[in-house]
């Protein structure tokens, strides 16, 4: 029997709609390659930031746009490209995945898992690099974000929507801080977004392990680009971070970022700049860094109600050499953020945690943002710290202090103490108000070291016992005010006096 010609048909039918002709494909060629940067030519066309795929299925971005050549980060493993292996311009830019479908995951900065739970089932990508919100977009910064922090949150109380710098030296609480303001959001409504740039693997398993134990892990994303991670993903690790943010942001939410750290991320750009062959400027950082993280910080604001509402809040981590804050990388985030938070070597090995210097720190937001009751039992607590600090220096001179200056130097010492804090152990609001008004009061002042440790290891269940209405008030609305603020002054005379008593 004859074969059924109806696949010839079938088949002369779909070939007459392919168009015949010659295609044009750039297709570009690795020239060098090392370092995570390969040099790659014959891409006329490439645009800068463009994603490239190479031939092995590696991608990388063009950084540098050259007459002949490209300059293209490398963002897999440099050891699986080769010189003449084929490159192709995808007319893309990078891109990572967002939504909620991240939340309570380990990633890369390309959203790869890595944490062992499967692939990242997002439905939408957007790119790493996307512009920040116009002035007319914005809003004024008034929400608090409680830190838990009491030494942050009576003296520098920080906003949705601001950018608040964390610097110090090395090795001295400054990813303490942020981890707690991310535990302190277990109760709150904000997603937390951590990036760890160029930072040891087993730094930001503690982390990890700090969030899953005692913050809300399903709120959190965790975007690891650790030192042994290619420079490409460790550069566009923070652009990665701001862009998960910023889907909850850009939907009414309140996002978020703690990028640790911008200047492990400066010491990348920097080293890409130079293997790039691009001219180098002061401390050899290429003249562009200001504006890297410009661009990036910028992102973090407080939308206006037209545009939803969301807040993304940033707070930078930068390390400084024995304590140098005039550095280039440390005056240029200082100067975009607003405020930051300093942290002493001295106050951390005399045991003062967190370490906290009061006189260098500040915020740009402030008490704009501080809940009501908070803001107004510290209302003189930074100026009645600082004078305490220039009486102690004064007095180590030696003299006879009046009684005056003796109650003021007892006053201080208090407030010190208070201001101490162990890590991952993030105060409530209320809780707050009671100690500040406490030491306010000289509620404190006669107290010895183990009764001033008992009363903060007691007094929340003695306020849940007492001041019930007061504890309600302050959680809901912020505020302290008329039979609540007298029940809860009442309640800390009895209890001071109780652990006073011989």
């Amino acid at each position: 029997m004859p074969p059924d010609p109806s696949w010839l048909d079938e088949a002369s039918a779909k070939l007459a709609h392919v168009p015949l002709g010659p295609r044009t494909e750039l297709v570009g060629r690795v020239e060098e390659v090392a370092d995570g940067v390969a040099m790659v030519s014959g891409l006329p066309q490439a645009r800068l930031s463009e994603l490239l795929r190479f031939s092995g299925g590696q991608y990388g971005f063009a950084q540098v746009l050259e007459r002949a050549r490209i300059g293209c980060v490398l963002l897999d493993a440099p050891e699986r490209v080769a010189v003449g292996d084929l490159v192709h311009g995808t007319g893309d830019v990078v891109r990572v995945p967002v939504g909620p479908e991240l939340l309570g995951r380990v990633v890369d900065p390309l959203g790869r898992p890595l944490d062992g739970k499967g692939p990242v089932n997002a439905a939408l990508f957007e790119p790493v690099e996307r512009p920040a919100p116009e002035i007319i977009d914005r809003d004024l910064v008034t929400q608090p974000v409680q830190t838990g922090l009491l030494v942050v949150d009576t003296l520098f109380a920080l906003g949705r929507g601001q950018r608040e710098l964390i610097i110090g030296d090395r090795a001295i609480g400054k990813t303490t801080i942020a981890t707690d303001t991310i535990l302190s959001q277990k109760h709150s409504d904000m997603i937390c977004v951590y990036v760890a740039v160029g930072q040891k693997t087993s730094a930001v398993r503690r982390v990890i392990a700090a969030i899953q134990a005692q913050g809300a892990p399903e709120r959190c994303i965790i975007v690891a680009a650790p030192a042994a991670a290619t420079p490409g993903l460790q550069w566009i690790a923070p652009f990665a971070g701001f862009t998960m943010a910023e889907y909850f942001r850009d939907r009414g939410q309140h996002a978020l970022v703690v990028i640790d750290d911008l200047t492990k991320h400066a010491a990348t750009h920097r080293e890409l700049a130079l293997l790039n062959r691009l001219p180098p400027g002061r401390e050899a950082y290429p003249g562009d860094i200001f504006y890297v993280h410009a661009r990036l910080l910028e992102r973090a604001a407080k939308l206006s109600a037209e545009k939803g509402g969301g807040s993304l809040t940033a707070l930078p981590i930068a390390e400084t050499d024995a304590g140098n804050l005039s550095a280039y990388i440390p005056t240029n985030l200082i100067s975009i953020t607003d405020g930051q938070i300093v942290l002493d070597a001295r106050l951390f090995h005399e045991g003062q945690k967190p370490a906290v210097d009061v006189g260098l720190s500040v915020s740009r937001v402030g008490g704009k943002t501080q809940a009501p009751a908070l803001r107004a039992a510290a209302e003189t607590l930074r100026l009645d710290y600082a004078q305490f600090l220039e009486l102690e220096i004064f007095t180590r001179f030696g003299g006879m202090p009046d009684a005056r200056v003796k109650g003021q130097l007892l006053r201080g010492a208090k407030l010190r103490a208070i201001l101490t804090q162990p890590r991952h152990a993030p105060l409530p609001l209320a809780e707050q108000v009671a100690l500040v008004l406490a030491a306010q009061s000289g509620l404190l002042d006669a107290l010895t070291s183990d009764a001033l440790a008992a009363f903060r290891h007691g007094l929340a269940a003695r306020l849940a016992r007492d001041a019930t209405e007061a504890m309600r008030m302050i959680e809901a609305t912020g505020r302290l005010e008329g039979a609540a603020e007298t029940a809860l002054r009442a309640a800390l005379t009895v209890f001071a006096r109780e652990l006073a008593a011989p």
